[in-house]
């Protein structure tokens, strides 16, 4: 890693970074789970579209370190355009929760990465079995 300071990274930028990880972390869960082909991209949906990040965000943001919340909060309050697939609100919270698993990754913070994840989609396997029915 580049002698960078991660805090100073521009908040779109670490919610960017945190798109991805969160994606990675999606797939892992739905893969292991033991999902077939024609599953994934459906069960994939959940983890990452801004209503069910939203939703997951009120999930962590009782555990979050001050740190944490104030990363969350600066990715939340960056001006970016709004999908028309998303309420505002929505969006506002997944791109505060992007930006925080951006940082979180970019540190090294892994294992508290995949802690808050699993925290965050607590309700998942529930959602998982349910598609996985209607599938």
């Amino acid at each position: 890693m580049p002698d960078l300071n991660i805090k100073s990274c521009s908040p779109l930028a670490l919610a960017y970074m945190g798109d991805g990880v969160i994606e990675i972390l999606a797939r892992e869960r739905i893969v292991l789970a033991g999902n077939t082909p024609d599953q994934l991209h459906a069960k994939a949906l959940m983890f990452v579209c801004a209503a069910m990040q939203s939703k997951a965000v009120g999930n962590i943001l009782p555990v979050l370190s001050e740190e944490e919340t104030d990363m969350y909060k600066r990715g939340r309050n960056a001006k970016s355009r709004v999908p028309k697939s998303a309420s505002v609100s929505d969006y506002r919270r997944a791109t505060g929760f992007e930006c925080l698993f951006g940082y979180l990754y970019l540190c090294g913070e892994h294992e508290r990465m995949r802690e808050l994840f699993d925290i965050a989609y607590s309700y998942a396997n529930d959602t998982l079995e349910n598609q996985s029915e209607k599938i």
